[in-house]
């Protein structure tokens, strides 16, 4: 549950007056991909009708998705590439009037890079639910009119399950590795957990085995905070002129969540108490520089996100549990065969590396044995997109070292 784009995941700064003109005029009701906008790089597969573990169904959906390299006549060299919560299959690019932001992981993937695009045909989805193509909340349904939140409750697994569907349609029966970070990280899990024939290699970025109540009682208040927006109107404001729609609820539940993605140490040091300007924050009308920071940050997400999405996503996050049904952790892990990388950052408090010393010490073919690679990093959460120089190290020994017997 990161930021996600390359222009947000830079180290934490003052915003400047420059940036803050990017944010002139009234933002969209959504910034949410709709038909007739530029397609850009994006590629669409339909996945026909989806039935989900909650009750629900879509008659129809589609996963949109960004690919580069070509895969080989064995079909072999597939790696699928999952991204975060506010993220989407730009993986790799520049930004433009198709794509919001530019690549959120280009220093990883491509020519001569960790994941090298000459070898290996690398795809990135967006996830079912999201809304950067994919079929999610602000799709139209069969009536015409948007879903709203009429849109189906999705779990972590009927999210897999869409991926697995899009997998089938190129004609990837295993992938050579699937690696996901944050929200894309409980995705890879689940994946090589349920379909562990079809996961030759694993990757797991910043990643828990479950969500726990401290992580669900976050999500709470982000859910509340957009449902509450009165603009929000019950999810139906698709119609809505821009500046009517529900930013504000949606910025304030954004500004919760960066709280997480940073670490505190991260926050004093490049802010201390500073002021955003000469005017005084103490009953003088100013205000300090954090605030400007978070206020900027959380405004500028609602031009490329959408409220219903959000909440789509987040209690889908809620879900994860891969023990569930499955006779508990230990026992779900223990249906792993890949050959894994575990990576936690020490300074995360959204998911502290706790959780990725047991998925660690869970799976047999943890390259690392029983414990994961710990990134120290002041970033907090976020390390996994920052400190890429690391990160690219240890995906080169997950991706080039002796092979999985499973």
């Amino acid at each position: 549950m990161d930021w996600q784009t390359s222009a947000d995941v830079a180290p934490s700064s003052f915003i400047t007056e420059a940036q803050a003109r990017t944010l002139l005029g009234k933002a969209p009701a959504t910034g949410a991909w709709r038909e007739g906008d530029p397609v850009g790089n994006r590629r669409f597969v339909g996945i026909g009708e989806r039935r989900f573990e909650a009750g629900g169904r879509l008659p129809y959906a589609r996963i949109a998705y960004e690919s580069w390299g070509e895969l080989n006549a064995a079909a072999d060299n597939a790696v699928l590439v999952l991204h975060a919560l506010t993220g989407d299959s730009h993986v790799v690019g520049d930004a433009g009037p198709a794509h919001a932001t530019p690549g959120w992981w280009g220093d990883i993937i491509g020519p001569g890079k960790a994941i090298d695009t000459d070898q290996w045909f690398v795809v990135a989805p967006n996830m079912l639910g999201g809304c950067q193509g994919s079929t999610g909340p602000a799709s139209l349904a069969p009536d015409g009119s948007e879903w709203g939140t009429r849109f189906p409750f999705l779990t972590i697994r009927d999210q897999v399950d869409a991926q697995a569907a899009l997998s089938d349609a190129l004609g990837v029966e295993r992938w050579a590795a699937v690696i996901g970070g944050s929200m894309g990280g409980m995705h890879a899990i689940e994946w090589a957990v349920g379909r562990p024939e079809r996961v030759q290699r694993l990757a797991v970025l910043a990643a828990p085995p479950v969500t726990t109540a401290d992580q669900i009682a976050l999500n709470s208040v982000q859910i509340e905070a957009v449902r509450t927006d009165p603009l929000f109107q019950g999810g139906d404001y698709y119609d809505a002129v821009a500046g009517d729609g529900p930013t504000r609820g949606l910025a304030l539940a954004r500004r919760m969540a960066m709280l997480n993605y940073r670490s505190h140490s991260e926050l004093n040091e490049r802010f201390e108490r500073s002021w955003q300007s000469d005017i005084s924050p103490l009953g003088a009308g100013g205000r300090f520089a954090v605030e400007s920071y978070l206020d900027f940050h959380g405004n500028k997400f609602t031009r490329r996100f959408d409220a219903n999405s959000y909440i789509t996503l987040v209690e889908a996050m809620n879900s994860h549990d891969i023990g569930r049904g499955r006779g508990g952790v230990a026992a779900a892990l223990g249906l792993v065969t890949a050959r894994t990388l575990v990576l936690g950052i020490d300074s995360d408090r959204l998911f502290p590396l706790e959780g990725q010393r047991v998925i660690a010490a869970g799976i047999a073919g943890n390259i690392d044995g029983d414990v994961p690679v710990e990134l120290v990093s002041e970033y907090g959460h976020d390390g996994f997109l920052i400190e890429t120089d690391i990160v690219a190290a240890e995906l080169q020994r997950l991706l080039h070292g002796e092979e999985s017997a499973g």
